[in-house]
């Protein structure tokens, strides 16, 4: 009868072993798979810039055929929530992280990388049949506070009566700008209201809360509606002067009486004049269209993936180029500010 032989491995060799063996699968879970010009990224997008960020994704997979950029158009509180739960590492949005959240993400050994890459212009919108064009600052703060509930308070001439302020959705970075910038974090009044809710995620093919903003207005002439600068842009005007023609565009005054000399609309080199303005008001002391925000990517990726490559490519030249030409004003990009003399005296 053959003898079987048997051997009992000692524990401890038995555990290099092993070890030996699972070095190989541990360090390639370990290798990235993208390149800054190639894989597939996610990105949290606040729905307000859509229209600016997909031109801007499509330019980008055209120059890289091997990357794919895949957005979430959520509302502006869900993206960074999506960034603190590091479901997502790459942001665009209206704020830079608090310090709180700063701190959550080097608790995870994270590097937040943040530029600010636009200036936008948040418009106000009217029915075509609507005449009152010009609207002062503290017309508009009495007017989303619920002070002003009716059009013949504006203009006792107003053929329209009562007033009905919509936005796109109740905890959007449009919302959340208005209140703290204009209403002291106070709450609106009772004629605003949100045309659509909330949602984890949208879908860019549908219409979408910006949307229906323009839609109810052009439907309603008592409405005024509260949107992002891009949404209302005149897609085949490349001098960026004009706007879409199915509803008014409000030109906005910071002094007491709104003239149409003193009262701007949100063209792009308004925009440029009420930044120019606010840091330098020796300089530029009236100011342009006084309604704006900053536009940020966020990113808390390592480096050398898709993410970061799509972060370099919008704050770089040909990026703030797509933003410019989308209507808004590009930060990263310069912009020359001419004064012009009415009447010039002619020296002989």
């Amino acid at each position: 009868m053959e003898r079987i032989m048997k051997y009992t491995m000692p524990p401890f060799l038995f555990l290099i072993i092993l070890g030996v063996c699972l070095l190989p699968s541990c360090h390639q879970r370990k290798i990235r798979s993208d390149t800054v010009t190639s894989g597939i990224a996610q990105m949290a997008v606040d729905e307000s810039f859509a229209p600016i960020i997909e031109a801007g994704i499509n330019v980008f997979e055209s120059l890289n055929p091997d990357a794919a950029i895949i957005p979430v158009y959520t509302s502006g509180q869900n993206a960074y929530n999506l960034l603190m739960e590091d479901s997502i590492r790459l942001l665009i949005g209206t704020r830079l992280l608090t310090d709180q959240e700063q701190a959550v993400i080097k608790e995870r050994k994270q590097r937040v990388r943040s530029q600010k890459i636009a200036i936008d212009g948040i418009a106000l919108v009217t029915h075509k049949q609507n005449k009152d064009t010009l609207l002062t600052i503290n017309q508009i703060r009495d007017i989303v506070s619920g002070k002003t509930e009716s059009w013949k308070q504006i203009n006792p001439d107003s053929p329209l009566d009562s007033l009905t302020v919509v936005f796109d959705t109740p905890s959007s970075s449009m919302v959340r700008h208005i209140q703290d910038s204009l209403c002291n974090k106070l709450p609106f009044g009772k004629n605003v209201k949100a045309l659509s809710s909330d949602s984890s995620s949208v879908d860019i093919t549908r219409v979408n809360s910006h949307g229906k903003v323009i839609e109810y207005v052009a439907s309603h002439p008592n409405a005024l509606g509260f949107v992002g600068l891009n949404w209302i842009a005149n897609p085949v005007d490349t001098t960026n002067l004009s706007f879409i023609d199915n509803v008014n565009i409000v030109a906005v005054s910071s002094v007491t009486q709104a003239t149409p000399n003193n009262s701007h609309k949100p063209y792009p080199y308004q925009l440029a004049l009420e930044l120019a303005h606010r840091e330098s008001p020796l300089e530029f002391p009236t100011g342009g269209y006084p309604l704006i925000r900053d536009i940020y990517i966020i990113i808390t990726d390592a480096s050398g993936g898709l993410p970061s490559g799509f972060f370099n490519f919008i704050a770089g030249d040909r990026g703030q180029r797509i933003i410019l030409k989308s209507g808004i004003l590009p930060a990263n990009r310069p912009i020359r500010l001419i004064q012009r003399t009415e009447n010039p005296k002619i020296h002989n």
